[in-house]
């Protein structure tokens, strides 16, 4: 992570100088050139998604990091500080998700840009739950902050976000501020919805363990009195050492865990191999970062995509 940091440094200082000629003037003029709409960047899946809800046939949305793309290491090219440059708002998470923001925010000659970041005011967790030194080392190589970034699978959380995001457009866009409010209404009680399909489908299960191969769920779990088993850290792509992986082999087969989860946009190999250690079967468990292309294709959304969620935990568990 600290070379990609450095990596980074690099390309924002080379991408800035390239670009600072082209773009002199060009803050203040999207709304001209695109209608009434308003130009919004977002930095990832979960608040796109979120943006679309609430902004609706005002907003012109593009997304940064492209579908089915792992968010965690993906840094912006120049073509996205080019259209930050050209847009109204910009639109994150936070909370450590997206490591390039502040450096990318600093190179930035539009000074009338609206920057919303969706976690604001959201209780944050820390970065990891499980003890050992082993995996206290793993998490060291890998710059999140402090904080696990993962906020909106808590429905709750991601209420919260969309609500953020909802200011954001309307500090933007008065003039359609009551716009905004009403699609915002109308998502926040499917939020409320999805929270209570959660309580009521989790809270009679007697076991709360789940394993999973990326260490994302903490806000999920805590929400739903739940307990994540990770086998990696707070990044996918980190490498469990042996010791880890004998530390999961152990709780699964103590336990009698039948599912180890895993995610689509990660490769399976480690969730598969403690799976034919313990005869487990693996299943996909979204942290919704991003959705694959098939699943943009069919329609799927942060909701769809977390009732699947629930329907594959409830089987876990049972």
């Amino acid at each position: 992570m600290k070379k990609n940091k450095k990596r980074a440094s690099c390309f924002l200082a080379i991408a800035a100088l390239s670009i600072s000629v082209l773009l002199t003037g060009c803050a203040g003029k999207q709304k001209e050139d695109k209608g009434d709409k308003l130009n919004v960047m977002t930095s990832f899946y979960p608040v796109y998604d979120f943006t679309l809800k609430v902004g609706g046939d005002k907003v012109n949305v593009k997304n940064m990091v492209p579908s089915g793309t792992e968010p965690h290491e993906w840094e912006p090219g120049t073509r996205d500080i080019t259209n930050l440059e050209e847009s109204n708002v910009f639109i994150y998470s936070g909370a450590g998700m997206e490591h390039w923001t502040e450096d990318v925010l600093k190179s930035l000659s539009n000074k009338n840009l609206i920057v919303v970041e969706a976690s604001t005011g959201i209780t944050l967790k820390e970065g990891h739950e499980e003890e050992g030194e082993a995996h206290e080392e793993e998490e060291k190589d890998h710059d999140h902050g402090e904080f696990d970034p993962h906020v909106w699978l808590d429905p709750q959380n991601a209420k919260k976000e969309m609500e953020n995001i909802k200011e954001g457009l309307i500090k933007a866009d008065p003039v359609n501020k009551d716009y905004y409010e009403a699609n915002y209404k109308t998502y926040a009680e499917k939020f409320d919805k999805l929270d209570q399909s959660f309580k009521e489908t989790l809270s009679p299960l007697q076991n709360k363990s789940i394993v999973v191969s990326h260490e994302a769920y903490g806000y999920l779990c805590a929400a739903y009195g739940l307990t994540q088993v990770g086998i990696e850290g707070l990044t996918p792509d980190s490498e469990p050492d042996p010791a880890r992986m004998a530390e999961v082999i152990d709780f699964v087969k103590e336990n009698k865990v039948k599912t180890i989860f895993f995610e689509e946009l990660v490769s399976p190999k480690v969730a598969e191999a403690i799976a034919k250690e313990t005869g487990a079967k693996i299943q996909v468990l979204s942290p919704v970062e991003g959705l694959s292309d098939q699943e943009v294709k069919d329609g799927e959304d942060y909701f769809s995509v977390m009732e699947k969620n629930l329907v594959a935990i409830k089987d876990a568990l049972e």
